[in-house]
């Protein structure tokens, strides 16, 4: 299976998300809870895809987006707020709706890694 890096504020949430992928099979190789270090691991860690919560506190994960944009790195978002909260320019980026269920984070992923 796939390595992950896990971007989300809500400590909860990251826990309930961490043990879904670990259910499907994956592994966890970085996570953040805030955009310095979410910054600081999307230019250093080895991953081969990563769920980025949109909305981290009053900051937004589109620095982090970029970065693996330029590693070639495939991510998804992850949003309670529908398409709305995603930068015009990711669009086209896989959406996970919050809260999402097991079967729609498999089939995100499996639209990562094709």
């Amino acid at each position: 299976m796939a390595s992950v890096f896990l971007v989300e504020d809500e400590v909860l949430i990251r826990m309930m998300v961490t043990d879904m992928l670990e259910e499907l099979g994956h592994t966890i190789a970085a996570e953040a809870g805030n955009l310095a270090a979410a910054m600081a691991l999307a230019k250093s860690a080895k991953f081969d895809f990563a769920i980025l919560d949109v909305s981290l506190g009053r900051e937004n994960s589109k620095p982090v987006a970029e970065a693996l944009l330029a590693r070639d790195i495939p991510f998804a978002f992850a949003s309670g707020y529908a398409s709305d909260g995603v930068p015009e320019e990711f669009r086209a980026v896989p959406l996970l709706k919050k809260p999402f269920q097991l079967d729609q984070l498999e089939l995100c992923i499996a639209k990562l890694l094709t």
